[in-house]
């Protein structure tokens, strides 16, 4: 048996997260054991336990990354856009679209890690954070809690009714509440 190397571990135990991040969001922490996370990077079960006192540090640790990594993307989207209005703009189209919707595991942290994390107080403080940070990146105060509140509750509903005409209905009017309310409230016009 070869022993890892501390550079090797440190690889590992990232990868570990990443994969625990992604399965979590779109399975959910309950249904997702140590052994499917491992598995899913090619590692065996007992090397999760030389790097992590329990799943449950893993949960909270793969939360954290999930929304540090969202929050790196859209800082990045305000520089790629060339502005934070073009940003949210961006984000609108993509956030209420067909691919996220599919897509949990690689979405948002907000709406992939909700359901668990309201039944597992352990993690409220991480969850929290993120969830402040993130709004805090759409706009100050309650104005960006208010439409990432919009964002995730849109795309749960979303997603809880997946194959149905309701689903992309829920998409489209979630879109276009908080488009407005980020125009100030206007009514659309066209």
């Amino acid at each position: 048996m070869s022993r890892v190397s501390q550079a090797e571990a440190k690889v590992n135990r990232e990868r570990v997260v990443a994969a625990a991040s992604r399965l979590f969001r779109e399975d959910g922490v309950v249904k997702v054991g140590i052994a499917d996370v491992m598995k899913s990077i090619g590692l065996t079960q007992g090397g999760f336990y030389k790097q992590f006192a329990s799943k449950d540090a893993l949960v909270d640790e793969a939360a954290a990354k999930a929304f540090a990594d969202n929050l790196q993307d859209l800082v990045a989207l305000d520089h790629e856009a060339g502005g934070h209005q073009a940003a949210w703009q961006s984000l609108l189209e993509s956030y209420f679209s067909v691919e996220h919707r599919d897509n949990p595991g690689t979405g948002c942290p907000a709406a992939g890690f909700a359901g668990d994390i309201a039944r597992e107080p352990e993690h409220r403080e991480t969850y929290a954070r993120g969830v402040q940070e993130l709004a805090g990146w759409i706009a100050p105060g309650d104005a960006g809690l208010a439409a990432y509140a919009t964002l995730v509750g849109g795309i749960l509903l979303a997603r809880a009714t997946a194959g149905t005409p309701l689903s992309e209905q829920i998409l489209q009017a979630a879109h276009a509440a908080v488009a407005r309310a980020a125009d100030g409230g206007q009514p659309e016009t066209g």
